[in-house]
């Protein structure tokens, strides 16, 4: 048995901010005591670890990473084994990737493709959902044996056409399948059909500049997606979770449909928090570095995700990683907008950004850890054992310094990409120590861990139903 105290810090969970000492046996939090107190003196440990002055926080579970995900002839340039280290160093004890099914293919076979690759890669742990593009009487059937299996979240697309897209038919069927089985579904809420028009137009009109990527993709696609998207769901008798919400105007979709009492939940991401079309208007191509979608919006939007964020009509931020390098990889789109490859790099830089959104005022401790750690790990069914430091959870424990300062930077990320969205951005809070299942991960800026520490994590299903 191995064990490990960690004195002195700030417990902060969802749920309180406690003073305490946190002990670990055999990679699980053991237990709880107040600082000083006879049980916690008692302890003895092969390790002890100095967390005063510091916060001790779960682990980070980002429920929205693609790795080495094919996308417009290349594929995100981080493999399992760089952006599990990437998202350990950042604070992320947890991701959630997607597995991706092709056309004409069984869930099977793209779900053991991804096995393949995450399979002795991964530094911190790890689970799956599936990408359904191929709604058909064999996918259906098959959705209910990998719910059984622990793949209990679906992802369609309404945008896409000609890749991932699916029409409103195939989304009924998924979702009543869904409504039966208890799996969630996963919306990409566009109207890709529009959007293609838009794009066509755009192009014929030589308007081919990466800023145009975002204009396309208009704001009221997005709502009425959304909007469509939680009808439908209505009528299966389905829960539905949307993806990286990015406009006031799904926000407000959401909100409504929850004051409704419907099982409708959404997600939004830290570049719509902190990035805009400013951005993806940058010139000299610099731009294509922010093409995302949904895309970056003004900047005034703004201010409804966070809102959105503290009156729960979001629940969650993951990341949405998808990164690709800007030379070699995001040129390819130089003279046509609508061939850069969709996607941004943040798996190491959300818990950061996060924390600096509670200086800032935007939310408060414990709603920071709500929602990169206990209300993803719940939504994907993964706690009590991910997401939250009590007795019997995964010892998924970061020590955090809420006074360090860092200047985010290509220079210095562990990504596997040539720049990064934040260049140049001060924040507030840094990563000082990480221990995935008890086992040190990072070590006060130094990395102790391996490809292969990580596990596959079968999940239930949604803990946040009514």
């Amino acid at each position: 048995m191995t064990r490990t105290v960690i004195r002195g810090g700030l417990v902060v969970t969802a749920a309180e901010e406690t003073h305490a000492d946190v002990l670990i046996e055999d990679g699980r939090i053991a237990a709880l005591a107040a600082h000083g107190s006879a049980a916690g003196e008692s302890w003895t440990a092969d390790r002890t670890i100095d967390a005063g002055g510091k916060y001790v926080i779960p682990g980070g579970v980002d429920a929205h990473t693609h790795m080495e995900l094919p996308f417009g002839g290349t594929f995100a340039s981080d493999t399992f084994e760089t952006g599990t280290r990437a998202a350990a160093w950042g604070g992320t004890t947890t991701i959630i990737d997607f597995a991706v099914q092709s056309q004409g293919q069984p869930l099977r076979a793209g779900l053991d493709a991804w096995y393949a690759k995450a399979d002795s890669n991964c530094a911190v742990d790890y689970g799956f959902h599936m990408i359904v593009s191929d709604v058909n009487e064999g996918t259906l059937k098959e959705m209910d044996l990998l719910v059984a299996e622990g793949i209990t979240s679906f992802k369609l697309f309404m945008a896409y056409p000609g890749v991932f897209y699916s029409d409103d038919g195939q989304i009924l069927r998924a979702m009543q399948r869904s409504a039966g089985n208890g799996g969630l579904i996963m919306m990409h809420a566009e109207n890709g059909i529009a959007i293609d028009v838009l794009i066509e137009q755009a192009l014929a009109e030589g308007r081919t500049d990466p800023r145009y990527h975002g204009e396309v993709r208009k704001v009221l696609l997005e709502a009425e997606a959304t909007h469509r998207a939680i009808q439908l769901a209505r009528v299966a008798g389905a829960p539905l979770y949307v993806v990286h919400v990015s406009a006031e105007e799904a926000v407000a979709e959401l909100a409504q449909a929850r004051d409704m009492g419907l099982n409708v939940f959404g997600e939004t991401c830290p570049q719509y928090l902190f990035l805009s079309t400013d951005n993806l208007a940058e010139p000299d191509f610099e731009g294509a570095k922010y093409v995302c979608s949904t895309p970056l919006r003004p900047r005034e939007h703004q201010a409804a995700l966070w809102r959105g964020l503290r009156t729960n009509d979001l629940q969650v931020v993951s990341t949405d990683h998808c990164p690709f390098c800007f030379t070699g990889q995001k040129d390819l789109g130089r003279g046509d907008f609508s061939k850069i490859p969709n996607g941004l790099p943040g798996v190491e830089n959300r818990m950061d950004l996060l924390h600096q959104a509670v200086v800032d005022g935007h939310i408060s401790r414990r709603r920071w850890i709500e929602i990169a750690c206990a209300s993803p790990a719940r939504m994907f069914g993964l706690y009590p054992r991910k997401g939250t430091i009590a007795p019997g959870a995964d010892a998924d424990v970061v020590v955090y310094d809420p006074h360090a300062e860092q200047v985010i930077s290509a220079e210095t990320h562990h990504m596997n990409v040539d720049y990064s969205a934040y260049e140049g951005k001060r924040i507030t809070g840094k990563v000082e120590t990480v221990l995935s299942r008890g086992e040190t991960v990072v070590d006060r800026g130094e990395f102790t861990g391996r490809a292969g520490h990580g596990q596959y994590v079968p999940r239930g299903t949604c803990q946040n139903l009514i």
